[in-house]
């Protein structure tokens, strides 16, 4: 328990049985009454934000997260494989648990993850990945960067949108954030 003085934005607290990011806040103390502290938070599971009035007198739940990068390892059947390089621990997450993030990972690639009280609730894939481009219409002489652009599937099975220049075999630069193109390799 901390005191809700000890509040700041980027703090993960726990608060309704959830964990809740403060994203701001602001101390009021009006001419009448107790002060208290309005809090605008963003629930981490879901991504919704609202907003809560707290009383400084009142006291709330600090979140520790633990910060950890893992090995993604293989896929199979049952999931998708990770191994924590310290522990030697692997884990197991299925492709809800991945989203996007599945799309772009590479065998021995590093996934950073958040935990708390041990269970996973964030990843965050590289903002950058290389992929070799596997299946594509040919491209013909003369195409440039600025005259279209065509899809491409890569190794891990993504589909992106490429230039016209863009062939079978091509090693590309993909910005996983917006899941676009940004060059060749």
């Amino acid at each position: 328990m901390i005191s809700v003085n000890q509040i700041k934005p980027g703090m993960v607290i726990k608060l309704e049985n959830r964990l809740l990011a403060v994203v701001s806040y602001t101390h009021t103390k009006p001419g009448k009454g107790g002060a208290f502290l309005r809090l605008k938070l963003k629930d981490i599971s879901t991504g919704q934000t609202m907003e809560r009035t707290i009383s400084t007198d009142d006291k709330v739940d600090n979140a520790y997260m633990e910060e950890k990068k893992l090995t993604y390892l293989y896929r199979d059947g049952s999931g998708f494989h990770f191994m924590d390089d310290e522990t030697y621990e692997q884990v197991s997450l299925t492709e809800d648990d991945l989203g996007d993030i599945r799309l772009f990972l590479k065998e021995n690639d590093y996934v950073s993850v958040t935990l708390h009280d041990g269970k996973i609730i964030a990843l965050v894939n590289n903002m950058f990945v290389e992929l070799k481009v596997v299946e594509t219409d040919p491209g013909f002489k003369g195409d440039t960067v600025k005259s279209g652009t065509k899809p491409a599937k890569m190794e891990t099975g993504a589909v992106i949108q490429v230039p016209l220049f863009i062939d079978n075999g091509d090693v590309i630069k993909i910005d996983t954030r917006i899941q676009e193109y940004v060059e060749r390799v």
